[in-house]
């Protein structure tokens, strides 16, 4: 099954319905919209600062929003909670 942006926003707030990233206020702070992501065809691999080795799905962004923001969220994908990925990693 393709993971699209939609399923993988469905699965993160059903497991974690604290979560703020994909709310309305936080999408709109940063001038974006679900129209606005794509998920890779395949998951990624890499070693958080923590020196874990995740398997993430890469959430990114088709177009730049406010202030050039342009950067991918990456959700694990057993648990589906959001991971951050090291820089160069």
């Amino acid at each position: 099954m393709t993971m699209t942006p939609s399923r993988l926003r469905d699965l993160h707030l059903e497991l974690h319905p604290g979560s703020r990233f994909f709310t309305r206020q936080t999408m709109a702070f940063f001038g974006d919209t679900m129209a606005n992501y794509a998920v890779a065809r395949e998951p990624v691999t890499f070693t958080t600062y923590s020196g874990d080795t995740v398997t993430c799905w890469q959430l990114r962004r088709k177009r730049p929003v406010k202030h050039g923001l342009q950067s991918s969220a990456y959700f694990c994908v057993d648990t589906f909670r959001k991971v951050s990925r090291p820089e160069g990693a």
